[in-house]
Parts: structure tokens; C-alpha cells; sequence
């Protein structure tokens, strides 16, 4: 009976049954602020869109050396020996230790659409990094794109 008590919320019993005890909650788990949220976001979206440019700077000294990745011995072992493709690794990785913090403090329909950034950054990387022209209908996405975040994030973080 005591221990139906407690089930039904009318306070915790001993092991034993025998009589009420103190009862151990673990501490509330305090929200994360969204000032904090949109930075750990902002980390991993950046994390991994460096960790792109790095990747692609080391498949283009891939290909210097050896030509067009392909799924074979002497294409892997170029690959593996190229430092920036483990470098690249190495901060996605990074970049998903992060999200994993991000997702462990809101829904993935807020977290998610933030990933859209990742091209965003890209694209600007692409044009006044790597000096790439970039057709005006891509500018147009990367509205659509900011757009879209802008309204996401509008919404209440859970």
C-alpha cells in the first residue's frame, strides 16, 4: 500500500516499505538560452562548412597527384595520405560532437533548417575566398534560404 502510495504521488518510501524517506530527484535540467542554442548551431554549421573547404582543398591536391577519385587501391592510398582529407574529417567530427550537444537541447525541426547555412557560408567562401563567380539565381536561394532560417528561428525552442 505505501509503496502504491508513492506511485500515486503521495511521497517516496523506503527500500523496505517501512516508512517515507527524503526523496532524491536529480536536479531540473535548466533550458538552454537561445542566445546559447544559436551559438552551439552556429558553431556546428561552421564547423562544417570548414571542414568542406578543407575536404575539397585536399581532394584537389588528391587529384594533382593522381588524377579523379576512384574506389581503388592506388586512388584510396593517395587519398588516406593526404593530410587537409583528414583534416576535413577531423572537423566534421568536431562538428558533430556539437550537433550532438544541439540536439540534446531542442526539437530537430528548430535545429535542422539551420544546416541551410552551411551553403550559405559555402557560397560566400566560394566568392570572396576562392574568387568563384556565383550566378545571380544562387544569391536569389541564399535569400531564400536566410528567409526561411530568419522565420525558424522565430519559433519557440524546446
Amino acid at each position: 500500500p505505501q509503496r502504491a502510495a508513492a506511485r500515486r504521488g503521495r511521497g517516496p518510501v523506503s527500500a523496505d516499505g517501512a516508512g517515507e524517506v527524503d526523496e532524491v530527484r536529480p536536479a531540473p535540467v535548466g533550458r538552454t538560452s537561445p542566445a546559447v542554442l544559436i551559438a552551439l548551431i552556429l558553431l556546428s554549421v561552421g564547423l562544417a562548412a570548414v571542414a568542406q573547404l578543407t575536404l575539397k582543398h585536399g581532394m584537389d591536391q588528391v587529384v594533382e597527384r593522381s588524377g579523379a577519385f576512384r574506389i581503388e587501391g592506388e586512388s584510396l592510398k593517395t587519398v588516406l595520405s593526404t593530410p587537409a582529407v583528414w583534416g576535413g574529417l577531423l572537423l566534421f567530427g568536431l562538428s558533430a560532437v556539437v550537433w550532438l550537444a544541439v540536439l540534446s537541447r531542442t526539437s530537430l525541426s528548430l535545429a535542422y533548417p539551420f544546416a541551410g547555412l552551411t551553403y550559405v557560408l559555402i557560397l560566400l567562401a566560394d566568392r570572396f575566398i576562392l574568387d568563384q563567380e556565383v550566378p545571380a539565381i544562387r544569391w536569389v536561394g541564399v535569400g531564400f534560404i536566410i528567409i526561411g532560417i530568419v522565420l525558424v528561428a522565430q519559433t519557440r525552442h524546446s
